[in-house]
């Protein structure tokens, strides 16, 4: 019986100072998630993010992490699928993690971001841009390193007016939060220029074969086709058109501006139009990252790289600069401090939209997208 008490003994203070060195060893890390597509058709959106946060991090923890603490990142997969997103973030707020670089789509963005609100927990995503993520006032705890849709829709729109001309569109989206409202405010925009909309037609995403809404642009016979939504749909839209002698325009989003959407659409990208974020790859910081992406990874990195690079500079930089993980302080950081990033100098306002970055229109001419200035 003694020997049984004193083997008690033993495992219990064991398991104490196991205990104790798991805390001091969360104690001295910072965990950031990182969240949004890492597999599925729309990964050629999210593994840059990814491999942009691990970046950042090791440049900061190289340098002795942040206030004395190591920085560790916490990646989580949502496939861009709202119902996946609520258990993603579910798992980092379960992991503890401070802060999170993420979403990619807004539709996940947005199922996402009342678990992080109610967990104290600051988000940035590099390309969720549907506006009322910021302009509702209802998700303090979110920012995002590019613009909302009406910069971009507003853009568009200028664009097919004071360029190309056009006086009638049709205008296609996929019915979900992000494609649908970039359409809805492109259709609302181009009708106050004067613009008419004759075709507004949502498609189901993933469908086989788009030939029924081809065939009513083709009845409807609009100056151009403008697309709210993703590259796989796009891809297939372009296609089924031109197959049908349809060489309109066909201007989308930077949903579309993807070297994925070039890949898979092939001859049929040839001059397609998309808003995206301004092309920063010639500024030092973007230089850097970009050669830094091609040293670790072997390859030049993909769509929103430079926004998630910067989204995670901005959210280090507040996390160091409160010299504290407290929800307020970084938050309060985040607004107040300017930083130098792969974008350039950027802040975020009072609705945690980016200050210093917006969108360029492009075109994809000889195989690749090229910025129109």
């Amino acid at each position: 019986m003694k020997v049984s008490k004193i083997v008690c003994v033993a495992l219990l203070a064991c398991v104490v100072m196991g205990v104790h060195a798991a805390g001091q060893k969360e104690a001295n890390v910072i965990k950031i998630g990182v969240a949004g597509a890492h597999s599925g058709d729309l990964a050629s959106y999210g593994l840059p993010s990814v491999n942009a946060a691990k970046l950042v991090v090791e440049e900061y923890n190289a340098k002795g992490g942040i206030n004395g603490k190591q920085v560790e990142l916490v990646i989580v997969d949502d496939q861009c699928k709202p119902e996946l997103a609520t258990n993603a973030a579910s798992k980092l707020v379960s992991d503890q993690v401070v802060a999170v670089v993420g979403h990619i789509c807004s539709g996940a963005t947005k199922s996402a971001l009342g678990i992080y609100k109610d967990s104290g927990i600051v988000c940035i995503s590099p390309s969720a841009t549907t506006p009322m993520l910021t302009q509702s006032g209802e998700y303090p705890n979110f920012f995002r390193s590019i613009a909302p849709d009406d910069a971009q829709a507003r853009l568009a729109v200028t664009f097919i007016k004071n360029n190309l001309k056009l006086t009638s569109l049709a205008v296609l989206h996929d019915k979900g939060d992000y494609g649908k409202g970039f359409a809805d405010l492109v259709k609302e925009y181009a009708e106050k220029e004067g613009i008419k909309v004759l075709l507004f037609e949502g498609v189901n995403p993933g469908a086989p074969d788009y030939s029924a809404v081809v065939n009513k642009i083709g009845n409807a016979a609009p100056d151009g086709v403008v697309w709210g939504g993703y590259h796989p749909e796009a891809s297939k839209l372009v296609q089924q058109m031109r197959d049908k002698g349809m060489k309109i325009p066909f201007v989308s989003d930077d949903g579309v501006k993807d070297n994925t959407f070039i890949e898979v659409a092939g001859k049929y990208a040839e001059g397609v139009y998309a808003t995206g974020p301004m092309d920063t790859s010639k500024l030092p910081m973007a230089v850097k990252a970009i050669n830094a992406h091609k040293a670790k990874f072997g390859d030049e990195p993909g769509a929103f790289f430079k926004e998630a690079y910067a989204a995670t500079q901005a959210l280090l930089n507040a996390i160091e600069k409160a010299g504290s993980t407290d929800y307020n302080a970084i938050s309060a950081a985040m607004r107040s401090q300017y930083v130098d990033t792969s974008l350039g100098k950027i802040s975020f306002d009072a609705k945690g939209d980016v200050i210093g970055f917006g969108f360029s229109v492009f075109q994809v001419q000889n195989g690749t997208y090229v910025e129109i200035k």
